[in-house]
Formats: structure tokens, C-alpha cells, sequence
């Protein structure tokens, strides 16, 4: 049992580097509702459902400024954590939505307080074109990786046909050595020297891009220093997943290839629209990886909290930078899947995702937490974009017998004008883009990425079934 004021855990690494001086990331996860929402009970469902999935619902971070910090123990006052704006009422479903974007934009900005605990429940009791209302979930990436916190999320959701049965989730097993027990030790040298290869390389890119090549400045980068304070537009589109794995299975490719596919492909179309050279400019985008061993659906909030289990709560990521296909380069809409496919399938054969980690440990113990975290920074600011995905439940959800039409997250405070994240629910696949307000066009960004969902859709159709 902890007691208020106790002393717990260090806090970890990545979660310092979250909560510093020059960033503060956050965690918005959307729950749009289907019904009109009755908030009667909140404060009692927060108190018996979310503070007791975790001690971290119920700290603070506690040190200095370059100190290691510690989580600390405190009273929750429950109320001070919970939103419910006031709107005008009467309004068209197209005013409320541009009321809600305007809110979701000023709750994206602000900073949390560090005298209480790093999460907040904003409730929008108002109509919008997607829902009835919404339910924001505003959690400070301090706390856990997207992982963890959808864990927790989970928690507070039951499946909408049977409460009593466990959320299910697509597999994630992996199938790129099936059959290797089967081989000789000499079939992995060729793999083993590809790897070294390729990990030498990839991490000597890594360090030059993060402290001496900047990208160029395109419709999708401004290279403005603070744009992380700017005001934000979020949107997204949603695709129907069963189309996605149909691309899948006759490009021979994965779900994460063919959505980069799309995406890439529809982000270059769009900077291709507003400015003509800058479809083949130098753009990277930075890839939000998960390091832990997945090989299944989430676990338990009991499991993550298990000391000897592989995937335990906390944050677990890192990054890796992927070259945006330029459009000289890919004379097919295919091309910027199999690109993606490539690249990725190559450099999660290097190391240099665990060594980018290492690399940044490296410049803490030598300089200090504040120091690393201006390194995470640059990383994160010389790119044009980030792209991050978490899988979701196969069922229909409900929050306290209120049900979730749709299910999406976003990641502000990333010192970006263009982020994208993505996430599966129910059968579909929501894309979310995530841009600074005024310099890229939402509108025409997303009908850009919607053709090019159709281009390499049709193009697809082409090609008989392969298997990956």
C-alpha cells in the first residue's frame, strides 16, 4: 500500500525527457460518443476504475531541474482533473465542430501543472459531425508509452455485445523467420553481417540528421522554432480495414507498409499541390517504434505491473528516421508501399533502434537529463513529420453504457508542424493528422492522402494475391 508523500519508483529515462524543460508530450485519446453523454457519475467512476490501475494516476515527478526525478505519492483531488466547457447552446453541428476543434487545440497547448498528478478528463457534452459528444483523455506520455496508457484506457471500456467477455485484438505475431529453426548456422551469417552492416550505417545517419541536417522547408515544415506552441488543427479519415488487408495481401506486404505506403504517398502529393519542387525535396519522417517483445494482443494492467514480464508498464519506444519517398523516385503509387516496406524491414534488422536509446543515455549520464532531452528535442524538430500506431479492440466499446462510435489518439507538444498517428478500432482505420493551424491546409491535405489511398487501391487490384 503507498501512502501519500512516499517516495516510488525512479522516473524513467524517456519519461524525464517527456516532462523537461524544452518538452512536454502529451497523449490525447478521443472517445467519440454515440449518445448524448450523462456525466453523473464521473467523479465516482474515476475514483473506483482509473486511480487504481496505477500508482502514477496518483504522483507527481519530485527534483530539480537536471536532477533524476522520482514519483512522489499525493491526495487526488478528483475535480480539479475533470473539464466540462460550456459551449453556446443552439449552435449547427458545423459551429460545435469548429467549437471543439478550437477547445482540443487550447487543451493540446497547455502545460500540466506539476503540483498534481499528469492526466485530465475532458467531457464535450456536445454534438459534432463524428458523435454526440466526446470523452478527451489527456495524459502526459510521462506516465507510460502509447502502449501503457492504452492499457489503462482499456481498462475504463467493457466490449458493448457482452461486458463480461475480454476485449480481443488483431494478432501481431511475427512471421519474418518462420522456419528458421529448420536451417544451418551458416544461413544466419549472411543475416548477422547484413545486420552489422546496416546498423554502422543506419546509426551514423542517425547522428548526423540529428545534430547537423535539418529538412528542407516545405509545405510541411516551417522550421520555425517554438512551432510547438503554435495552435494545432487536428482532423483525420478512416478507411475501411478489410480494404487495407485486401492491399496486403497481394502486394505480399504488411498493414504498417501498405498505411506508410498511403501516407507517404498522399503527404507528397499535397506538397506537390502547393509547391512543385517540393515534392522531391529532402523530407524525413520519424518513426515512433515500440521496443518491447510483442507478440500478441495487450496485456493485463496485472501482467504490466509483473516485474519479471517483458512488456512492463513504463516507456518503451524509441525512433527511427525513414526517408519520405520522393515522387521522381516511385513512378507507381505501389512503389511508396514496397519503399516503405523496404526501408522498414531493413532497418529493423539493424540495431539502431535500441542504440539510438543508448545513444541518448550516453549523453545523460555525461551531461545530465536536461541535456539529453535537448537531443531527444533536435531529433524530434530537424524532421518533417512523425508517424506513431497503436492496434486496437476488434469489438465495440462502451463507457459506462455509452458507446464508442470511434477511437482515436493524438501526440501534441512534439516540436513538429505535421504528425500523423494512426489506430485500428472495429473494423476500421483511423488516420489522424495532427498540423499547425494556418500552414497546412487540412482539407486539402486529407483529400490528398484519401486519392492516394484509391490510386494504390486500384492499382492494387491489378495484382493477384501474394503471400508476404
Amino acid at each position: 500500500m503507498e501512502f501519500e508523500g512516499e517516495m516510488l519508483e525512479p522516473v524513467s529515462p524517456l519519461g524525464q525527457y517527456c516532462n523537461s524543460s524544452v518538452l512536454s508530450i502529451s497523449v490525447l485519446a478521443v472517445l467519440e460518443i454515440g449518445t448524448p453523454i450523462d456525466d453523473s457519475q464521473t467523479i465516482s467512476l474515476i475514483r473506483d476504475l482509473l486511480l487504481p490501475i496505477h500508482p502514477r494516476f496518483s504522483c507527481i515527478m519530485v527534483g530539480g531541474v537536471n536532477e533524476y526525478k522520482k514519483w512522489k505519492k499525493v491526495e487526488v483531488k478528483i475535480e480539479d482533473h475533470v473539464h466540462v466547457p460550456i459551449f453556446p447552446s443552439g449552435l449547427s453541428i458545423e459551429s460545435y465542430d469548429r467549437y471543439f476543434d478550437d477547445y482540443v487545440s487550447k487543451i493540446a497547448l497547455e502545460r500540466f501543472p506539476q503540483d498534481r498528478p499528469l492526466w485530465e478528463i475532458h467531457i464535450i457534452k456536445y454534438p459534432t459531425s463524428n458523435a454526440a459528444g466526446n470523452v478527451i483523455f489527456k495524459l502526459h506520455h510521462a506516465l507510460g508509452d502509447g502502449y501503457s496508457l492504452m492499457g489503462a484506457l482499456l481498462c475504463c471500456l467493457q466490449r458493448a455485445d457482452n461486458p463480461s467477455i475480454p476485449l480481443t485484438f488483431p494478432s501481431r505475431k511475427r512471421t519474418e523467420f518462420d522456419g528458421d529453426c529448420n536451417r544451418s548456422l551458416f544461413s544466419f551469417v549472411p543475416k548477422i553481417c547484413s545486420a552489422i552492416f546496416n546498423t554502422a550505417m543506419d546509426l551514423s545517419w542517425s547522428i548526423i540528421k540529428s545534430n547537423l541536417i535539418d529538412d528542407e522547408i516545405t509545405p510541411i515544415r516551417t522550421g520555425t522554432y517554438g512551432v510547438e506552441f503554435l495552435p494545432i488543427t487536428i482532423t483525420s479519415l478512416t478507411l475501411s480495414l478489410d480494404q487495407i488487408k485486401s492491399i496486403k495481401s497481394k502486394l505480399g506486404a504488411t498493414i504498417n507498409d501498405v498505411v506508410c505506403g498511403i501516407v507517404f504517398y498522399g503527404t507528397r502529393l499535397y506538397m506537390q499541390e502547393i509547391n512543385q519542387k517540393s515534392s522531391n525535396s529532402r523530407s524525413a519522417a520519424l518513426m515512433v517504434l515500440n521496443t518491447r517483445m510483442i507478440g500478441g494482443d495487450y496485456k493485463s494492467i496485472k501482467e504490466m505491473l509483473n516485474p519479471d514480464n517483458k512488456m512492463p508498464w513504463g516507456n518503451k519506444f524509441s525512433f527511427m528516421h525513414i526517408a519520405i519517398p520522393k515522387l521522381k523516385e516511385c513512378p507507381s503509387p505501389l512503389d511508396f508501399v514496397w519503399h516503405a516496406q523496404k526501408i522498414v524491414k531493413r532497418k529493423r534488422r539493424s540495431l539502431v533502434v535500441y542504440l539510438n536509446s543508448l545513444l541518448v543515455e550516453v549523453v545523460k549520464k555525461l551531461r545530465g537529463p536536461e541535456a539529453a532531452a535537448t537531443y531527444v528535442f533536435k531529433k524530434l524538430n530537424r524532421s518533417s513529420m512523425s508517424i506513431s500506431n497503436l492496434i486496437g479492440p476488434v469489438e465495440q466499446m462502451t463507457l459506462n453504457n455509452h458507446p464508442v462510435k470511434g477511437l482515436y489518439f493524438a501526440a501534441p507538444g512534439i516540436p513538429e508542424d505535421y504528425g500523423v498517428t494512426i489506430m485500428s478500432y472495429s473494423g476500421q482505420l483511423r488516420i489522424v493528422f495532427k498540423m499547425v493551424r494556418k500552414h497546412v491546409d487540412p482539407h486539402k491535405l486529407k483529400s490528398c492522402v484519401q486519392n492516394a489511398f484509391e490510386s494504390i487501391r486500384e492499382a492494387a487490384d491489378k495484382f493477384p494475391p501474394r503471400k508476404n
